[in-house]
């Protein structure tokens, strides 16, 4: 989870890295700021950069690290594939891995894909048939079925592995329960497809909604990747999802013998899986004789994408011919056989009614537009974020203006421009406030932020905030306590600050409208769930600034209480990998104050776990351990156990294991085709080398 404010810091660093080609010294920005894209896209399905300038991004990633000086780094985005997986569901390994797709976005960017083919082919001009699909806008779904029957679904997790949720693809109609792959000699086979839900059932789902007094869904491609994830897989197939079937991605029979090549074409699995019950996409101009035909195909989608019954934010071309695909063959990150023709972006004019404020936990405050209501890809937009006071300068926007908006990625609304030529001369400049528009405190800013912020920390709207980011899911996923109960209780004035959640009165509760007896015994046990939560949990649900959750783990491994906190200095914190003086100084700072710790003492006494228990706690060793106090990493490939095994072992020998070399690092455990790590580590002379029969000597 980003902050607000980490969110802005990324936004403007995105603008200087789409403006400007990055250094050496940037590299580990842009994967930064690369890796938090993601995480919007995939984990937060709230995009905020259209796919087009993500994809500048990431080919001037690719760019620098061809760079020979350059050792790239293992998590860098273009070394794998991006990731949505979360903690609500057991997650499990696909059988082969699911990639993700270059894009492209006009006719010379295909051109030059095909040149490639061709290249590595060796194929004439006008010589590879392609097959074009429409590139549905909606979540990734993989499917397992062994002796004909469905026995796995799972969603697309991080490529390698995904999250299981068998019953909730069970449930739905179009998912067949039973397949005759036997018939074709097929003993095991995973497929590859695309959650989807049809605009007209995504209508009526939000006028019952609405008639209901729900929350209505922002758009089809969220309430598709949410219904794979309910709870009550019944849950699901009232979402009125459908899945369609893009890829056979692994078939064997029963010896194990691989029978994709079989297949002869991508076209011909196409036809078999609508033979035997799937719903797929398989019109007649889909297979192209040439990248030409593949080109006026593309170009025909987008221009019928509005026609079409589902959602759909581009074509997909592949090469038809199997054998030709394993030729091929693919990157890390991506098929070379496949590539995305992204559609432009949707477009609406809109006029700007006014400005409005929001403020964040950390006291961020966040410039809101209220526009005339435009329809726009599907949803009526209202409000469009402006986020900060030099987006609105840069933009030059005023009051009365005739915007241009678009949603990134058909998915978040974002205005591109004011119309300053059809201006009349009666539209107001905007003014950014200096004080607070809640508490009225004078606003401050740092010079690296962006964003201006209200220093009182009692402000109550910044309290309310803080409020419920502690309850949500992020934090202490307290079930069923959301926004609406916070601000009731706040402002019947049951909970002025965390403590107060974990004292409510339920009795008072069940008495009010709308709860009764059963809802406030709903509420006191999952707070008292929630009591049990690991320490790392209660840190990153204290909304300390730049604290976020992977820092919140990291520290929570170094202590055996919270309150342990107050005595650390921010030495103590830099001393962490990963932590910087930022966040040292603000952990630091907040540990510091008198009132917060008698706070976190109220809530230790009131039963909220503050004592290192399970997840969070580290391995105990004894002080003579092999390994004690040494830094350790594994590079290559092992053949006695596995990396995960090898980390364990070390960990019992008391070693830290680490993600990088660098001079931090003081054992490199080298096994088969070992390749930049180590070269890297003898660069330094400081690493000790190890082989895995070294190491399973000394860890026994």
């Amino acid at each position: 989870m980003y902050t607000p404010l980490e969110q802005q810091a990324y936004l403007q660093k995105t603008k200087t890295f789409l403006k400007t080609d990055p250094t050496l010294s940037q590299y580990e920005e842009l994967i930064s700021i690369l890796q938090y894209h993601e995480w919007q896209y995939y984990v937060s399905n709230s995009p905020v950069v259209s796919d087009q300038d993500f994809d500048i991004l990431f080919k001037k990633l690719q760019e620098l690290e061809k760079n020979p000086q350059l050792t790239i780094r293992s998590d860098s985005p273009t070394q794998r594939v991006s990731s949505d997986l979360t903690a609500d569901f057991p997650s499990v390994p696909h059988l082969v891995p699911m990639l993700s797709l270059a894009n492209s976005y006009n006719a010379e960017d295909l051109q030059e894909f095909d040149k490639q083919v061709r290249k590595l082919t060796l194929k004439e001009a006008g010589a590879v048939p392609y097959f074009v699909e429409p590139k549905y806008d909606g979540g990734s779904i993989a499917l397992v079925y062994e002796n004909d029957r469905l026995i796995r679904a799972a969603t697309r997790g991080n490529g390698t592995k995904g999250e299981e949720m068998t019953a909730n693809a069970m449930t739905l109609p179009t998912v067949p329960l039973s397949a005759r792959f036997s018939k074709h000699g097929i003993a095991k086979v995973e497929l590859r497809g695309e959650a989807v839900i049809a605009k007209t059932t995504f209508q009526n789902t939000n006028k019952k909604r609405a008639q209901a007094g729900l929350q209505l869904f922002a758009n089809p491609r969220n309430a598709a990747t949410g219904g794979l994830r309910m709870k009550d897989a019944n849950e699901s197939r009232k979402r009125g999802l459908e899945v369609f079937i893009f890829q056979i991605a692994y078939a064997v029979d029963q010896a194990g013998n691989d029978l994709l090549k079989t297949f002869k074409t991508h076209s011909n699995t196409i036809k078999l899986l609508k033979e035997l019950g799937f719903k797929v996409s398989l019109e007649k101009d889909q297979l192209c004789k040439n990248i030409t035909e593949a080109i006026k195909s593309c170009i025909k989608w987008e221009q019928d994408r509005e026609k079409f019954s589902y959602e759909i934010d581009g074509a997909v071309v592949k090469v038809d011919d199997m054998v030709l695909q394993d030729m091929i063959g693919s990157t890390q990150h991506h098929p070379r056989w496949a590539i995305a023709f992204k559609f432009k972006a949707k477009q609406a004019h809109t006029k700007l009614l006014g400005v409005e404020y929001q403020i964040g936990k950390t006291g961020a405050i966040t410039p809101v537009a209220k526009v005339e209501p435009v329809a726009l890809a599907g949803v009526t937009v209202s409000s469009i974020s402006l986020h900060n006071e030099e987006f609105i300068t840069q933009k030059d926007l005023k009051i009365g203006d005739t915007l241009v908006i678009e949603r990134a990625g058909d998915v978040i609304p974002y205005v591109v421009k004011a119309l300053d030529e059809i201006r009349t001369g009666k539209e107001k400049a905007l003014t950014f406030p200096i004080n607070c528009p809640f508490c009225n405190t004078a606003l401050s800013k740092s010079e690296d932020e962006a964003a201006w912020r209200c220093p009182n920390f009692d402000c109550k709207a910044q309290v309310m905030q803080r409020l419920i980011f502690h309850v949500s899911k992020n934090a202490m996923n307290i079930d069923g306590f959301g926004k609406s109960y916070v601000e009731t209780f706040y402002n019947k004035g049951w909970i002025a600050d965390l403590r107060d959640i974990y004292r409510l009165d339920y009795k008072a509760i069940a008495m009010l409208e709308g709860f009764g007896a059963r809802s406030a015994d709903k509420l006191e046990k999952a707070i008292e769930t929630a009591k049990k939560n690991p320490i790392h949990r209660l840190l990153h649900s204290l909304s300390i600034h730049h604290l976020g959750r992977k820092a919140s783990k990291l520290i929570a491994q170094e202590i055996n209480n919270v309150l342990d906190l107050k005595d650390w200095t921010e030495e103590n914190y830099l001393e962490i990998k990963d932590i910087g003086p930022v966040v040292a100084k603000n952990v630091s700072a907040f540990f510091q104050q008198p009132t917060n710790m008698e706070m976190l003492k109220d809530m230790e006494a009131l039963g909220v776990n503050l004592t290192q228990t399970g997840q969070d706690k580290p391995k105990v060793v004894s002080s003579d351990a092999p390994l004690i106090g040494k830094t350790i990493l594994f590079t290559g490939s092992l053949q006695t156990m596995s990396r995960k095994v090898a980390q364990s072992k070390a960990e019992d020998a008391g070693a830290k294991n680490i993600s990088a070399v660098s001079s931090k690092l003081d054992i490199l455990v080298v096994g088969v085709k070992a390749g930049s790590k180590l070269k890297k580590a003898e660069a330094l002379g400081t690493v000790k080398i190890m082989t895995e029969e070294e190491f399973n000597v000394i860890v026994g």
